[in-house]
């Protein structure tokens, strides 16, 4: 077999065109084979399809790049759950934008890794110039605002408790009930205290349980707040949080993984209100952003607050090197080597601009509403509340948590739709995270069909909860 060609170089697109269109013949073929939002079957039948399609992943003898791909990809997509289909709405799990995928094959053709200047030259230059952008609309009325490209919400939350213990100790963090899992995590892994952890029994922080811990601890305290939990999509009373902590000397931490890009929307930038009074903030653009995963942000105020990260290492940043003008990347994040995530980014905000963008995140929400709408005017279904941002939680009349959880199951197996799970005070409610924008109302009424026909007998006909 000859030696397999490269990426890169003058030479590399060429190597790369006819691949590629063995690759998005793979992606067609397997998207029609599954003609829905996930495999029917559930795990078992799936792997059992994915071995029998890919036969050994390691032969003694090589299959050819063109065959491997075929196989392999047609199979992935066959098997997949996509979230570009209407009816996948679990998790915030977006489809990405063609663009924005066809950018990231750049990225990896390319394969700058953003640990020093000499492996990624315009890369790093174009992510400072993205992630200065992105941190002057969150912190608009500050100098110097600066972020770094994280992995996600996880490991931005996670970098925002590690400098606030960089600022002042061993910080004692509290949170409500509806934050991020990744928040009691970060605790854990950095050493610090367990989160206090105070009811959300609406849905959102307890602002008077707020106001009775950072009274009850001394300092130094940090407190999370969340702009679109995971569960129901809703959005902490922030200016509020912001004034307690003010009063009360706490640092604040905002994340707005899922919420953040409201900021692009005219019309719905006001529920982000004080935003900007935070120590911290964290977004993720691979949320309401559409894009490919990962594309996490982590902004600060000020530059100089992410000094805590810098870290030496001579091979990557010498001295002489930095004081001769080279870029310093090792304190842009805790990792070495990495992906130029940036470039899908930049990608999109540049094609789309704020409007396109804005149209999207509307058209989104839009969607969130009218499904609303409809189990509202379902006789047989309840809807827990008008949606926040794009998440609706609704079930069958008269049902208990056995039949809703059996429900989202059997659409999973029958491979007709992908929704969520979420408790609440009142028990469990399916999840419906709407992030595709070009949903359309006869989706969202196909879906409420599909679980209506999902309900057991017994359920159907209605017994009392």
């Amino acid at each position: 077999m000859p030696t397999p060609p490269l990426a890169g170089g003058t030479a590399g697109p060429s190597h790369l065109r006819p691949l590629l269109d063995t690759v998005l013949d793979a992606l067609h073929e397997g998207a029609t084979r599954r003609d829905g939002p996930l495999p029917a079957g559930g795990p078992h039948t799936v792997t059992h399809n994915l071995h029998q399609a890919t036969g050994p992943l390691i032969p003694d003898h090589g299959t050819g790049p063109h065959h491997a791909l075929r196989t392999l990809v047609t199979a992935l997509a066959e098997g997949a759950a996509d979230p570009a289909h209407p009816h996948c709405a679990a998790h915030l799990h977006t489809p990405p934008l063609a663009l924005a995928a066809a950018a990231d094959l750049a990225a990896s053709a390319l394969n700058p890794s953003m640990d020093s200047w000499d492996q990624a030259p315009a890369a790093s230059a174009l992510e400072t110039a993205l992630t200065t952008a992105l941190a002057a609309e969150i912190y608009p009325q500050t100098q110097d605002p600066d972020a770094l490209v994280t992995t996600g919400g996880t490991e931005a939350n996670q970098l925002a408790l590690l400098l606030a213990r960089e600022r002042h100790g061993p910080v004692q963090t509290i949170c409500a009930a509806n934050a991020h899992h990744s928040i009691s995590r970060a605790a854990w892994l950095l050493g610090l205290p367990r989160p206090v952890v105070i009811p959300a029994p609406t849905g959102v922080m307890d602002t008077d349980a707020l106001r009775d811990a950072l009274t009850r601890h001394d300092g130094p305290l940090l407190v999370t707040a969340t702009a679109g939990t995971t569960d129901t999509g809703q959005i902490d009373p922030l200016t509020d949080i912001a004034d307690l902590t003010t009063t009360h000397g706490a640092d604040l931490h905002i994340d707005a993984a899922y919420g953040g890009p409201l900021l692009f929307s005219p019309t719905h930038r006001h529920a982000l209100r004080s935003l900007h009074r935070a120590q911290s903030v964290t977004l993720d653009l691979h949320k309401l952003g559409w894009q490919p995963a990962s594309a996490g942000i982590l902004a600060v105020p000020h530059h100089h607050d992410l000094d805590a990260l810098h870290h030496h290492a001579a091979y990557l940043n010498a001295d002489d090197d930095t004081e001769a003008g080279l870029p310093d990347l090792l304190g842009r994040s805790l990792r070495t080597t990495r992906r130029p995530d940036a470039l899908k980014i930049a990608v999109t905000l540049q094609a789309l601009g704020r409007d396109g963008l804005a149209d999207l995140i509307d058209r989104t929400i839009t969607a969130a509403h009218r499904l609303a709408d409809l189990i509202d005017d379902h006789p047989a279904l309840d809807l827990y509340a008008r949606p926040t941002i794009s998440t609706v939680l609704f079930r069958p009349t008269h049902t208990d948590d056995t039949t809703v959880a059996t429900i989202r199951r059997t659409l999973l197996d029958r491979g007709h739709a992908v929704l969520g799970r979420a408790r609440t005070h009142d028990g469990l409610w399916l999840k419906a995270t709407l992030l595709n924008p070009h949903t359309t109302p006869d989706h969202l009424r196909q879906l409420l069909t599909h679980v209506t026909h999902a309900q057991p007998r017994a359920t159907t006909e209605g017994s009392p909860r």
